[in-house]
């Protein structure tokens, strides 16, 4: 029989169906295992959600509006809606008022409470939502609606063992990082002085995977760790007073690297933010869906467990020291195998790569990415 896939056009209804995390943090649905491509926003301009569906995305995140469900159910798609935390009485019967009404809508996916709640600009050690309350909203939503899964999205900063407190709120965890940003931009409300929203070292894109690795430490065994990718120039955050200088979009190229840096990294589910922001012909849309049309092809393979392959990398000189070097995943593909690979560095990385009977010699650009199926 022939394998049903969750994205795109090919979704299936999710009436009388359950969402839970599988033990690897992936995605089931109704039992299938699902890679997960969604957007914040729905791009700028006319037919926004053919557009989005056309690409793969089959999850949006919506107000609770009925014209909204309607438009996901008429293009094969679903949403997902934010309750909010409870902080006291009023909050705990607005949620279950509104878990109670949306959850016998089979639009809605999953649940969303607060967004980066450990998040406060400028005070770190200051939390935007304690994760007590974040917990105590978890519990509520879950005994109105034990058939969805939760979502939980934080800021890239904070210790791991900080955001771990939050967990017991989640059943998805994900960190927002946007990397791509113009030197000397001004300040920007979720920078830091030196101008990056990231704190880590590494200030290049490939940041995109340390994260995953960082959100898979927070997260821990049993739950998803989705990554959400920049969909957006940050001088377009700013009300006013743009300098037009400093709009800096991500490229095709930096686009598809970080999408595919953090599957190698084990992400089980990717979100763009930001697309409110970016007018249409900046290309940056064009640039996401090239990328989502991509790993919708690849659903099945993305939505697998990685095989234990042996990679050998044997690395030859360019004239360039070597940093992170070659990253990959290897994931099933019918009765072969599909190997993912990305050069983490900002020089070009020239390798000959082995796996059994499988020899192959590769020139990655800065930030390359291949896929090879056997």
């Amino acid at each position: 029989m022939r394998r049903r896939t969750f994205l795109g056009g090919a979704l299936a209804a999710f009436a009388g169906e359950t969402a839970r995390v599988d033990s690897d943090g992936m995605l089931l649905v109704d039992g299938r295992r699902t890679f997960v491509l969604g957007l914040y926003q729905l791009p700028r301009g006319p037919d926004a959600w053919r557009r989005a569906a056309e690409a793969g995305f089959h999850v949006v995140h919506a107000d609770a509006k009925p014209d909204q469900l309607a438009q996901a159910r008429a293009h094969k798609m679903h949403v997902w809606l934010t309750a909010g935390s409870k902080r006291g009485p009023r909050d705990e019967t607005r949620i279950r008022k509104f878990i109670g009404r949306w959850k016998q809508s089979p639009e809605v996916l999953f649940w969303e409470t607060e967004d980066e709640p450990s998040f406060v600009w400028k005070k770190p050690k200051e939390f935007r939502v304690p994760p007590e309350v974040i917990r105590e909203t978890y519990r509520l939503i879950k005994s109105v609606d034990a058939a969805r899964p939760v979502y939980l999205n934080h800021a890239p900063t904070n210790l791991a063992s900080t955001l771990a407190r939050y967990n017991p709120g989640g059943d998805l965890i994900a960190t927002d990082i946007y990397p791509v940003v113009p030197h000397g931009i001004r300040e920007l409300y979720a920078l830091w002085p030196d101008g990056r929203q990231g704190d880590f070292l590494n200030s290049t894109i490939s940041q995109v995977g340390s994260y995953t690795d960082k959100m898979r430490q927070v997260a821990g065994p049993g739950r998803g760790v989705w990554m959400v990718l920049q969909g957006f120039a940050w001088e377009m955050l700013r009300e006013k007073d743009r300098d037009p200088k400093m709009i800096r979009y991500p490229s095709p190229a930096e686009t598809r690297f970080m999408a595919f840096q953090a599957i190698v990294h084990g992400a089980a589910g990717l979100l763009w933010w930001g697309l409110h922001t970016t007018p249409e012909g900046a290309g940056l849309w064009e640039s996401i869906a090239a990328v989502a049309r991509e790993l919708t092809g690849l659903s099945r393979e993305l939505a697998e467990r990685p095989l234990r392959a042996d990679v050998q990398i044997e690395y030859h000189d360019t004239g360039h020291s070597l940093d992170r070097g070659i990253e990959w995943v290897c994931k099933p593909s019918g009765k072969g195998s599909v190997l993912i690979a990305v050069n983490a560095d900002r020089n070009p990385v020239e390798v000959t790569m082995r796996s059994g009977g499988w020899r192959h010699r590769e020139l990655f650009e800065p930030f390359g990415v291949r896929v090879f199926r056997s």
